[in-house]
């Protein structure tokens, strides 16, 4: 008791504690820096691991923001290239004349003989039996059948499609028949000296009262003469994407009567 008495006088009236107490502390810091050494280490482990796994979910949702952006730049994509197919389609709709409406394909025949198309416009919309379908580039083909919501094209490749033709270049009539084949018709009849040339454009003749005349068919893509034969074998390629686009036309010419006043149709005239 005497001694701690006398040890905190001694400290008070001198420096000499504070010198003791930092031999002491300069002694008992590598005991100290060793205990708290694994507490560190512990501390410091948590932080990493925390941090990978922050990292990690991080990076997963930026990977799953990334990949929904991916697929609405694709939708967005898409929707571009469907709006330059519209604006060629009313594009074509101003040169033809007539009122047009536009018709989306729902579906298509898998039928490796047919060519049929199903589209979203039935007979509450003024469809009806026998009308012309088109695109921007040319004749599709007609309507063979029709109910009120939707209705069923024959394209013109259709082996059971004839179409009245005739050579652009100088009149010459014909008539295109469906091959089956995607992007073929046949121009049967036709003598070995017929003025008809690779390259020379088929436009509908209008005769039949089916497709007014004038429209874009197809193109002459090989005249292949046999003398032993009495008619030329000729081949032509359809102007119209067959295959390609959902977006079509149907047309009704303007004497005829029935062309729906109150469906959305388009007046091509009208237009801007």
């Amino acid at each position: 008791m005497l001694l701690s008495v006398g040890l905190m006088t001694l400290d008070q009236q001198t420096r000499y504690g504070n010198h003791i107490r930092a031999s002491l502390k300069l002694l008992v810091y590598p005991l100290q820096y060793v205990i708290t050494v694994p507490g560190d280490l512990s501390n410091w482990v948590a932080d990493e691991f925390t941090s990978r796994s922050s990292l990690q979910k991080e990076n997963e949702i930026l990977r799953t923001q990334n990949e929904l952006l991916k697929a609405k730049l694709q939708k967005f994509t898409s929707l571009e290239a469907e709006n330059v197919r519209l604006r060629q389609l009313l594009k074509s709709a101003r040169k033809v004349g007539e009122h047009v409406l536009v018709a989306e394909l729902i579906s298509v025949d898998l039928d490796p003989y047919r060519r049929l198309v199903t589209l979203n416009k039935g007979s509450r919309n003024g469809v009806f039996l026998g009308q012309p379908l088109i695109d921007a580039k040319g004749v599709m083909g007609q309507i063979v059948q029709a109910d009120a919501l939707n209705s069923v094209a024959m394209l013109i490749t259709d082996p059971n499609h004839t179409l009245p033709v005739q050579v652009n270049r100088n009149g010459l009539r014909a008539i295109a028949i469906g091959t089956g084949a995607d992007g073929l018709l046949e121009i049967p009849f036709q003598p070995t000296n017929a003025d008809i040339r690779e390259g020379d454009l088929l436009v509908t003749s209008g005769l039949g009262g089916v497709f007014p005349a004038g429209y874009p068919a197809a193109e002459v893509v090989s005249v292949d003469i046999n003398p032993s034969l009495q008619f030329a074998t000729i081949v032509a390629r359809p102007q119209a994407d067959l295959d390609r686009g959902r977006q079509v036309l149907l047309v009704w010419k303007r004497e005829v009567p029935g062309a729906p006043d109150e469906a959305p149709t388009i007046d091509a005239e009208a237009m801007p």
